[in-house]
């Protein structure tokens, strides 16, 4: 009888817990997305196959499985799973937890997974407490962080560590995790429909993040308990409307254009529209930051030399930052490129260079340029010759460079806007004194 009770005590308790906690994964192949870390073979696979213990760093965006895995890890090995949050957690409770676990593995032989959650957070004296626990493979430690473990976890540990970097998952990922939950016994068990305009906007919505979707599956499926979940009972559901923004269809490169053509007519309001536009209606962030990458060499180039590394940095933040905050370093990049003075000097110059390439115009490289760095290229003449530009004033000599064919061609033609026009005055006196001007 009591056995019966503690059954219904427990599956009343598992009816509360949030949708996302139902649907974790309890074994590797269930885990949806992040194949690269699970095929055979894999540091993953060779933990669960074997009774070894393992220390990893799982990073990457939140909503990825970075905890779903460490669960898994820990279910389908039998091994003891504790948790400890980086948050609140001090070192008395780090060293409790692996004195425990020692204490495990020498009475019953039976390993212990220390699950370390958002472990940036941990400073150097709590980390250097997980040290000896890593070291003598007391515990299989596993730390989860959203922040580059380089510059936020302290080299020992690090090292004595395998590092797995997690991916945001694809679209086809996401809708795959949210129609599992629907009709899965765990989540939704099919007493809900999804409309395929409300799943595409839960897709939309969650910009990679699992948890994120199906936080947003629950609270939308709450409004209808037994009915049909459309877009507007997404909308009311999550606060967020869904805005006209097809990315497979015309609105996606409409609106990627015209937020193109924005920064390049240096409007930055109407920039920071289409900005807005994108990531409300759930754009990739790492696809914006390229768009900004490709744009600040194409559009500004040398004109504001600085603007190709305001924009890596924003590409670089957001993978580490994420969204919603990253959405402050790209409005950043995305400013600094519109406010920018345009050349699209860069552009040309190595469109013009490509197309001499492919009409043909290649030609011998010249002797005195070759590599003589392997045995018998003096035999052959390689490196004959060649003056070396740091021997002379201003580190600068009159000597072959192009092949023949291309001698006389002219490449980068820099404008006069914002900085080009120093590098357009220097080029100016290079090229003339290298083709034999004074």
């Amino acid at each position: 009888m009591e056995s019966l009770f503690d059954a219904a005590a427990e599956e009343a308790h598992k009816s509360q817990e949030p949708l996302a906690v139902r649907m974790r994964p309890k074994t590797l192949d269930e885990v949806i997305g992040q194949r690269h870390l699970l095929g055979p073979g894999t540091p993953l696979r060779r933990l669960v196959e074997s009774d070894a213990p393992m220390s990893l760093f799982l990073w990457g965006p939140p909503g990825t499985g970075k905890t779903t895995l460490a669960y898994v890890v820990a279910g389908v090995t039998a091994r003891r799973f504790v948790e400890v949050s980086a948050v609140s957690a001090g070192v008395k409770e780090v060293r409790a937890a692996i004195e425990q676990a020692r204490a495990e593995l020498g009475m019953s032989g039976r390993q212990t997974v220390l699950f370390v959650d958002e472990v940036h957070r941990f400073n150097k004296a709590q980390q250097d407490a997980l040290l000896p626990a890593v070291e003598n493979r007391w515990v299989t430690f596993i730390g989860a962080t959203t922040e580059n473990p380089f510059f936020s976890v302290i080299s020992p540990l690090l090292s004595r560590s395998l590092l797995l970097t997690l991916e945001s998952l694809s679209e086809d990922d996401v809708r795959a995790v949210l129609e599992r939950a629907a009709r899965d016994p765990r989540g939704l068990g099919g007493r809900v429909t999804l409309t395929a305009p409300a799943l595409d906007h839960l897709v939309r919505l969650a910009g990679g993040d699992a948890r994120r979707s199906l936080t947003y599956l629950e609270a939308a499926a709450l409004l209808v308990p037994d009915g049909e979940i459309t877009v507007e009972t997404v909308e009311k559901a999550v606060d967020k409307a869904a805005v006209r923004y097809d990315r497979q269809g015309d609105q996606h490169y409409d609106v990627v254009s015209a937020f193109i053509k924005s920064m390049r007519g240096s409007d930055a309001d109407a920039a920071l529209h289409y900005l807005a536009r994108m990531i409300e209606a759930g754009e990739d962030p790492r696809f914006i930051a390229r768009r900004v990458m490709i744009f600040a060499s194409e559009d500004v180039g040398m004109a504001d030399p600085t603007c190709l590394q305001v924009a890596v940095a924003a590409a670089q933040a957001v993978q580490m930052v994420g969204l919603p905050e990253g959405r402050l370093n790209l409005a950043q990049a995305v400013i600094h490129c519109a406010l920018a003075p345009k050349s699209n000097a860069v552009i040309k110059a190595i469109g013009a260079a490509a197309d001499d390439v492919r009409r043909g115009l290649i030609g011998q490289i010249p002797g005195h340029l070759r590599d003589a760095h392997y045995p018998g290229a003096a035999k052959l003449g390689h490196g004959k010759g060649y003056q070396y530009p740091h021997d002379f004033e201003h580190g600068l000599v009159r000597q072959e460079y192009a092949p023949e064919p291309i001698r006389d061609r002219r490449y980068y033609e820099p404008t006069r806007h914002g900085s080009e026009q120093h590098f357009a005055d220097r080029w100016s006196k290079i090229r003339e004194f290298l083709r034999g001007g004074p």
